[in-house]
């Protein structure tokens, strides 16, 4: 098994920044471009992964009281992944990233990982600028 974890520091409340990460319907807006996720009967979702041209049955539950969202692929068992999200002082959240590859052949490994979590953190902290900027004009 492998594993990577990311985090980065966003400039809102965290029920703000979990809001916008757990929005089904923008996931897209800051996960890895490659990464199209369509919401079935949730926790069903299936993920369209744009470098292989292929869909994959998931699941994906959100645990607002807890700040936290867990995926995972449904049938294989072969990667899991969760955000979590932490208040901080002065209106700040922290933003952690883990994901868990138990079969090789789908670890894209440490430089494309480590690449990948970065940019979604940062797409997701530009999403979550939006929104606060959005709310408060």
């Amino acid at each position: 098994m492998t594993e990577y974890e990311r985090s980065r520091t966003m400039p809102a409340q965290p029920e703000h920044v979990f809001d916008q990460a757990a929005n089904v319907d923008q996931l897209d807006t800051w996960l890895p471009e490659a990464l199209h996720v369509r919401a079935g009967d949730l926790p069903a979702v299936t993920v369209h992964e744009d470098r292989t041209d292929e869909d994959t049955s998931a699941l994906l539950r959100a645990q607002r009281e807890q700040m936290r969202l867990e995926w995972g692929t449904r049938d294989q068992g072969s990667y899991t992944g969760w955000l979590q999200v932490a208040g901080m002082d002065g209106g700040t959240s922290e933003v952690t990233v883990h994901l868990s590859f138990f079969d090789e052949s789908h670890d894209p490994g440490k430089e494309a990982v480590d690449a990948a979590l970065d940019t979604s953190l940062q797409r997701l902290e530009e999403q979550v600028r939006l929104r606060v900027d959005n709310a408060a004009g």
